[in-house]
């Protein structure tokens, strides 16, 4: 990238701790989902849009026919396919075009059609999904909250409000099971690397489970280890750090938990600064932000056990609906450190705005 399109997207004030570096606003649709990744920015909205940015600008933009996109991952190794999830209980598949990378083209959905019609004449797949109502056990039957992915075992999940968590094989888009996760809807679903193989679920009922994945040739099955917090208000988000897991909930708090013995995770404390609820987490290093209804994003450091509200971003008009971290790639400071964090925050005042926060928080 040219030097000057670099300070061009992240000029900032040194005197300032945070900064608002830039600004993307999209008129047409309020913001409920983005991800990053290197120098592009996906973000989803309820006209059912997805766009992409590049260095603030719009890069290029792909659209579904229905349902507002809730959440967007991006798979690296498999020619940056894109998987979005939506309102309407659908997961979609993107692939950029290989003469323009520009060109995003629809690759399948899932489930693929094929499998649909060849579980749908067998009386056993279906499950009933409401009073009186049944579906195929592979298709969400309302909306897809939210999507995981760990690409070192080829998976992706799905969190949905019909109260199931759903586990993809990725090259071949095949549905390999089904969880009934919650008594209500799950808002989120965090699965960890191939290391201890845990998956965090979250849910409208208010608690978070833990799940282990066990592997066993062509199989994956999914059996409940631990349920680590009970509580009245629905839990909204979920992120993992290097050591803990947090998780957000509506009455404007954050939980969070540590790998104690005998494999078992352990509450360690709840912090909280917002008056509304908290709709999306993330996590850098000995950062964690939250964004929430009350149109601010707060940044915590760790020390310890102890976190600590080091600085509050505000400059959004409506609810914070989605947070993605990134480190600028290439980019160091004049002692020749790595300087600071890119910050990206979506809102339903259709707007991004990326924030640059000091790594010496860290």
């Amino acid at each position: 990238m040219p030097r000057s399109d670099r300070a061009r997207e992240y000029s900032w004030n040194k005197s300032e701790e945070n900064s608002l570096v830039g600004s993307i606003v999209q008129e047409e649709g309020h913001i409920y989902s983005l991800a990053a990744t290197n120098d592009l920015v996906f973000t989803g909205s309820d006209n059912n849009h997805i766009r992409v940015w590049k260095n603030l600008n719009e890069f290029s933009e792909f659209k579904s026919n229905s349902g507002l996109v809730k959440a967007i991952v991006i798979c690296r190794e498999d020619n940056n396919k894109v998987f979005t999830g939506h309102q309407d209980g659908k997961i979609r598949v993107w692939k950029t075009s290989h003469k323009n990378p520009r060109v995003y083209t629809r690759a399948g959905s899932l489930p693929a059609l094929k499998d649909v019609l060849k579980k749908s004449v067998k009386p056993s797949n279906y499950v009933e999904v409401r009073r009186r109502r049944t579906a195929l056990w592979i298709k969400h039957s309302d909306a897809v909250s939210c999507l995981s992915l760990v690409e070192d075992q080829g998976l992706l999940y799905s969190a949905s409000w019909d109260r199931t968590v759903k586990v993809w094989r990725i090259h071949d888009l095949k549905c390999l099971e089904s969880i009934k996760a919650h008594d209500d809807a799950v808002n989120s679903v965090v699965a960890a690397g191939s290391g201890e193989g845990l998956v965090f679920t979250g849910s409208a009922e208010g608690t978070v489970k833990v799940w282990k994945r066990e592997v066993r040739g062509k199989r994956t099955t999914h059996s409940l280890v631990q349920t680590l917090l009970k509580q009245e208000s629905a839990v909204t988000a979920l992120v993992t750090s290097h050591v803990a897991v947090y998780s957000g909930s509506s009455d404007g708090a954050v939980n969070y938990w540590e790998m104690g013995e005998k494999k078992m995770l352990k509450h360690c404390g709840v912090f909280k600064k917002h008056r509304l609820a908290v709709l999306c987490l993330a996590a850098a290093g000995e950062l964690v932000f939250s964004g929430a209804a009350d149109k601010k994003i707060c940044v915590w450091r760790r020390e310890g056990r102890i976190h600590s509200c080091v600085s509050v971003l505000t400059g959004h008009t409506g609810p914070v609906k989605c947070l993605a971290v990134a480190a600028p790639s290439g980019e160091e400071d004049e002692d020749g450190r790595d300087g600071r964090l890119i910050v990206y925050s979506g809102s339903l005042d259709k707007s991004v705005k990326v924030w640059r926060v000091p790594c010496h928080h860290m």
